[in-house]
């Protein structure tokens, strides 16, 4: 279970339904596109740097916010694909 002040940030989903490893990619991608500094740091407690990367880059250009984009372009050096690789 995801701690309770991350739920503004998962606001058009089943918050109690979400599974740290299950939902791995929406969860990476909602705190990256909404979340606070102490989110962040939350999700770097939880996931490796290097797959919050991989997570990252696998998010389709178009689910980003484009300046939540911009940002971790420069702090992870991601380069998301302009479609889901699912």
């Amino acid at each position: 279970m995801l701690p309770t002040f991350l739920k503004p940030f998962f606001w058009s989903y089943d918050f109690s339904q979400l599974d740290i490893q299950k939902h791995k990619k929406i969860i990476i991608g909602q705190i990256l596109n909404y979340g606070t500094k102490s989110a962040y740091d939350w999700l770097c407690s939880q996931y490796a740097k290097p797959v919050i990367i991989l997570t990252a880059s696998q998010i389709p250009t178009g689910q980003w916010n484009k300046r939540s984009l911009a940002l971790w372009k420069l702090v992870l050096g991601i380069a998301p694909h302009p479609r889901s690789l699912t």
